[in-house]
């Protein structure tokens, strides 16, 4: 077991997503996941049905008893949900992990439709969190949304992803499974602007469920292991995708991935 990440964001009942998608990620890839839980949801293939915050103090204490004892090789940002939560996250970061790796993955909207952002928490999110990522790894929407710029195009890619280097995060990966095609394309760019493009074949498949959550707590796992970005990125899109293509099939919406493909593969 190589590489402490700990692991800010949510809760998924229905274990496809959030903090579970997460820690079975990090397991998977080799790394030792430590979560700092920021909600509850009441969560299932079909949609998000409640959601319960954590006080802000208690998600600050969950990071300061981790930090202060085991430490951090690279901490994973996902769901935030309000602005208080934003606000005692990044004091914490500032206060015990400066100089440790952020992914920050832009968590704004469930699979099955329902928000997963206060609507007051965007300012914060775009203002406080994004600035301290080393890689934010927004899909299309979240992107959009972040820099108020309407690019749903492959040619709008690099544009869009100077936009949100412009908000202040080291790197950016531009995720491409929104739009339209046969193949899905990543954009992996860099404040230099700096950029390689990752390309795979689409899977016609449902069962998604999770897939933004995976994607960052894999990268983040690599990066804690000493992989360089590019070859963390290639390595967690592997990950996925083929951890889409042996998912189980639960459920009557968006399913879960199979997440444990990597430890049955031995």
């Amino acid at each position: 077991m190589k590489g402490r990440i700990l692991i800010v964001a949510g809760s998924d009942s229905g274990g496809g997503a959030g903090i579970q998608a997460d820690i079975k990620a990090v397991t998977a890839l080799g790394g030792f996941a430590m979560p700092a839980i920021t909600a509850l949801t009441a969560q299932n293939t079909v949609g998000v049905h409640g959601i319960s915050d954590v006080p802000p103090e208690f998600v600050g204490q969950q990071m300061e008893v981790v930090l202060s004892d085991i430490g951090a090789d690279c901490i994973k940002i996902g769901m935030l949900h309000r602005p208080d939560i934003i606000e005692v996250v990044c004091n914490m970061l500032d206060k015990f992990a400066l100089g440790v790796p952020v992914v920050v993955d832009p968590v704004m909207v469930a699979k099955g439709g329902s928000s997963l952002l206060a609507d007051d928490a965007m300012a914060a999110l775009r203002t406080q969190m994004v600035p301290r990522a080393t890689v934010l790894t927004p899909n299309l929407p979240e992107a959009e949304a972040l820099t108020g710029r309407i690019a749903p195009a492959l040619e709008d890619a690099e544009a869009l992803a100077a936009a949100l280097i412009d908000l202040g995060p080291q790197a950016v990966l531009l995720k491409g499974g929104h739009r339209d095609g046969a193949d899905i394309m990543d954009l992996l760019m860099d404040a230099s602007g700096k950029s390689q493009r990752f390309t795979s074949p689409r899977i016609e498949t449902q069962h998604t469920h999770g897939t933004g959550c995976t994607l960052a707590s894999a990268i983040a796992c690599g990066i804690a292991q000493g992989l360089d970005m590019v070859d963390a990125v290639s390595r967690a899109r592997d990950y996925v995708m083929k951890a889409i293509q042996t998912a189980p099939g639960y459920g009557s919406g968006h399913g879960p991935l199979n997440h444990a493909h990597t430890v049955k593969s031995g």
